[in-house]
This record gives C-alpha cells, structure tokens and sequence, in this order.
C-alpha cells in the first residue's frame, strides 16, 4: 500500500508539471499575440494620423494661396 501511495504522488506530480509547461505555453502565445496586434493598431493609427495632418496642412495651405491671389487682384 505504501508503494502505491507513492507511485500515485509522482503521477500527479509529473501531471502537473506537464500541465503547467503546456499554460505557460498558452500564456506566452496569447502574450506575444496581444503585443502584435496592439503593435499594428499602433503603427496603423500613426500613420493614419500623420496623413491627416499631412493633408489638413495641404488645404490649409492651399486655401491660403487662394486667399492671398484674391487679395491680390
């Protein structure tokens, strides 16, 4: 009975070894995937909003120029 009490402890502690090799693995996955996507919501939202600037300075610019050459005539 002794022996069984024993073979049955290193089961449940392989077991649960092995169980958390395999939540440390989803921990990462789930970790790097987050850090990806959160990245490319960022670089996205950059860009979007250096081109609106980009194009708001290019009205406003035009619409300066215009005004100017109406003033001039």
């Amino acid at each position: 009975m002794h022996m069984f009490k024993w073979s049955l402890l290193a089961i449940v502690v392989v077991a649960g070894i092995s169980a958390c090799a395999e939540m440390k693995s989803a921990g990462r996955s789930v970790g790097h995937t987050t850090r990806d996507v959160t990245r490319t919501i960022g670089h996205t939202t950059r860009d979007a909003t250096k081109q609106i600037g980009h194009s708001t300075r290019d009205a406003v610019t035009g619409v300066k120029d215009g005004w100017e050459e109406a003033e001039e005539e």
